[in-house]
C-alpha cells in the first residue's frame, strides 16, 4: 500500500459561517424576547392577573347587586301582601287618615326622619 504524504502548510480552516458564530446569541436574544412577551405582552402573565382581579372584583359586584335584588323583591312583596305596612306608608309618607281621625302637623318636624 502506497500512501501519499503531503507536505508543506496546512490548509486553513474555512472561517465559520455567521450561524456558527452568532447562532448562539441568536437563540438568547429570541428566547429572552419570547420570556418578556409572556410577562408583559397583551395575553401575557400581568394582563391575566389584571383579568383575573377584574373578574373578582365583578364577581363581588354582581354577588352584592344580587343581594340588593333579593332584598327589593322581598319589599315588593311585603307592599303587595301586608296591609300594616301599606297602612303605614299610606299614614307617614302621603298624609293619609283614616275616616274620622285628623291629622295635626306640628312646625319644625318637617323634614326630619
Amino acid at each position: 500500500m502506497d500512501r501519499v504524504v503531503r507536505v508543506g502548510k496546512p490548509r486553513p480552516a474555512p472561517p465559520p459561517s455567521f450561524w456558527r458564530r452568532h447562532g448562539r446569541t441568536m437563540l438568547g436574544v429570541a428566547i429572552a424576547a419570547l420570556l418578556i412577551h409572556d410577562v408583559l405582552g397583551a395575553h401575557g402573565f400581568l394582563a391575566m392577573r389584571r383579568t383575573q382581579k377584574e373578574i373578582e372584583s365583578l364577581q363581588q359586584e354582581i354577588t352584592k347587586i344580587s343581594e340588593e335584588n333579593k332584598n327589593l323583591a322581598e319589599q315588593v312583596n311585603a307592599l303587595k301582601t301586608d296591609p300594616k305596612l301599606i297602612e303605614r306608608i299610606a299614614r307617614e309618607e302621603m298624609g293619609l287618615a283614616r275616616p274620622g281621625e285628623k291629622i295635626f302637623k306640628l312646625p319644625g318636624n318637617e323634614g326630619k326622619k
